[in-house]
């Protein structure tokens, strides 16, 4: 969001009450009608299904400033999804016919709105990709190349991130083992370092060089 519509946004959110929830409580389950929108102040969301195996399957994750599910708000419906608390979050809520009149008012917010979900739709498809033809090694880089874009912390050519081998499966669609083992090849290789709270990539422009050329 530009500073301009996130202030704005944040002001239409304010009277509505502040709420907290724990890491790993859930705020929608696959086949809920969610009548209100959440606008997420802190923490992470994650959205995924599980498989007919069992398997978390992660599907999209939210940061602030966010809003969410817009779409159930514009195609009323039920949620195909879970979402979950990733970490200790705070929201607030707000009646979807009101988010949506809000929205309609403000087209600089629905714009601001499209071009997220577009850039969520460019991840989405590249990752598709990496999914059908991809080796498991360029799977998990790209996965890494797109959680440090989104979520990492810069330093010069290094990004820190903070996930789990568990949850990198969950993205990939690879077994827990499987990651464990391509992350030790990159390790040998160079390019990350890993950590108890999650991983380094040392050489971020080599990473996405070495995704390219697979």
């Amino acid at each position: 969001m530009t500073d301009d519509v996130n202030k704005l946004v944040e002001h239409f959110f304010l009277p509505y009450r502040l709420q907290k929830y724990r890491q790993g409580q859930v705020l929608i389950l696959n086949g809920d009608s969610p009548g209100q929108i959440y606008y997420l102040l802190s923490g992470r969301v994650k959205v995924y299904d599980v498989s007919y195996r069992g398997d978390e399957i992660i599907i999209n994750t939210f940061q602030p400033p966010a809003f969410f599910p817009m779409s159930l708000a514009i195609n009323p419906g039920t949620s195909s999804f879970i979402y979950e608390a990733e970490t200790d979050i705070e929201v607030r809520q707000a009646p979807i016919d009101v988010v949506l009149a809000f929205i309609q008012e403000h087209p600089e917010v629905t714009y601001d709105l499209l071009s997220r979900v577009y850039r969520g739709t460019d991840g989405l498809l590249g990752r598709m990709v990496y999914l059908m033809a991809g080796s498991a090694q360029s799977r998990l880089i790209f996965e890494l190349t797109q959680e440090a874009r989104r979520f990492g912390t810069m330093d010069g050519n290094q990004y820190s991130i903070g996930i789990s081998e568990k949850d990198l499966g969950a993205k990939t669609g690879l077994s827990r083992e499987t990651v464990n083992r391509e992350l030790h090849k990159l390790k040998k290789q160079g390019f990350i370092e890993v950590h108890n709270k999650g991983l380094i990539i040392k050489d971020f422009s080599g990473l996405v060089s070495k995704l390219a050329a697979e």
